[in-house]
């Protein structure tokens, strides 16, 4: 769906932000851009909708080469989501999220429509919300609003520019949680930029991990960033812990429960599905103080699941196997 070939950006004066990067990011996936900051990740997301003009390569869009396209008419079929939000302060809401689809000839009211629609979809009540101003909203609810009006001309691709480092640690949560269901229904394609490791792994089909002065060192699946970084310049990026966070991107492995038999019904605790995380598993053996729970597909009981079983199906995981 988008293909970076060759792409670089130096500014004047001999500032390299971006160096001959290629990526891809398939239809309908999700690649969370990472590094330190000065590595070119936002430069790269803002070169994709040409707020930033390359230097020299080549990017399409569903196979079409954008850096010959009207820029602003390349905008509007583009969804745009900043930390910053951007809403139109002497604007309602429901005004926010109207603007492209009026811009784009829609009337107003399927514009309003589609508003509504949205602010529903983010968790927005359109009756209580649609008529707020932007300054009467929480963080968290503004970005929820900034969310919406980046899909409100129902764009295929969705930039994100550190969307929820605005926000408090539980607000981020919330809001990761609710975009991660939004993208489960909507299926965009979307890129979006972080700094942290830990939202980069619990959001990404795949994860780009850039060095200063905008090298790619690494693109991959979560999975193979935590288990098998591409050098000792990511390995120190995604840090030591990342034997814990492969734990949240890890499925429970049935090679790695143990039969009912012989285990008094006072030692099992609560179940989990058999398509739950590691992390999952062990949050719940750590709630309930038990040596064990059980694990379960749909109805039928498929085995137990012990810390002994979590270690190794860790290490198993972490060797490849």
């Amino acid at each position: 769906m988008i293909r970076l070939r060759g792409v670089s950006k130096t500014y004047p004066g001999g500032t390299v932000a971006v160096q001959q990067l290629d990526l891809d990011v398939r239809r309908g996936e999700l690649v969370c851009l990472v590094g330190p900051s000065g590595c070119g990740k936002s430069t790269t997301l803002k070169m994709v909708n040409r707020l930033v003009e390359p230097t020299t390569g080549v990017i399409e869009i569903d196979g079409v080469d954008v850096t010959h396209s009207d820029p602003v008419r390349l905008r509007r079929g583009i969804g745009y989501v900043i930390q910053q939000v951007g809403l139109f302060p002497h604007q309602r809401v429901s005004a926010n999220v109207m603007t492209v689809p009026l811009l784009s000839g829609t009337s107003r009211s399927a514009a309003r429509a589609r508003a509504r629609e949205l602010l529903a979809l983010v968790g927005l009540d359109p009756d209580e919300f649609g008529d707020r101003y932007p300054h009467q909203l929480s963080g968290g609810q503004r970005q929820r609003v900034g969310v919406a009006r980046a899909l409100a001309a129902d764009p295929p691709v969705l930039l994100m520019d550190e969307p929820f480092g605005a926000v408090d640690p539980v607000q981020r949560a919330r809001l990761q949680e609710e975009f991660q269901r939004l993208q489960r229904e909507l299926g965009k394609t979307v890129v979006l930029v972080t700094h942290d490791i830990d939202e980069a792994v619990l959001l990404g089909d795949r994860v780009a991990v850039f060095a200063a002065g905008g090298r790619l060192l690494q693109h991959d699946t979560p999975a193979e960033l935590l288990a098998h970084p591409a050098d000792e310049e990511v390995a120190t990026f995604v840090g030591a812990e990342r034997g814990l966070r492969r734990l949240s991107v890890t499925a429970i492995d049935p090679a790695h429960l143990e039969p009912l038999d012989g285990v008094p019904a006072g030692d099992l605790g609560a179940t989990v599905d058999v398509r739950a995380s590691l992390e999952e598993a062990l949050a719940l053996l750590l709630r309930d103080d038990r040596p064990m729970i059980g694990v379960t597909d749909g109805p039928r009981f498929v085995g137990v699941l012990t810390p002994t079983g979590i270690h190794r199906a860790l290490r198993a995981s972490l060797r490849g196997e």
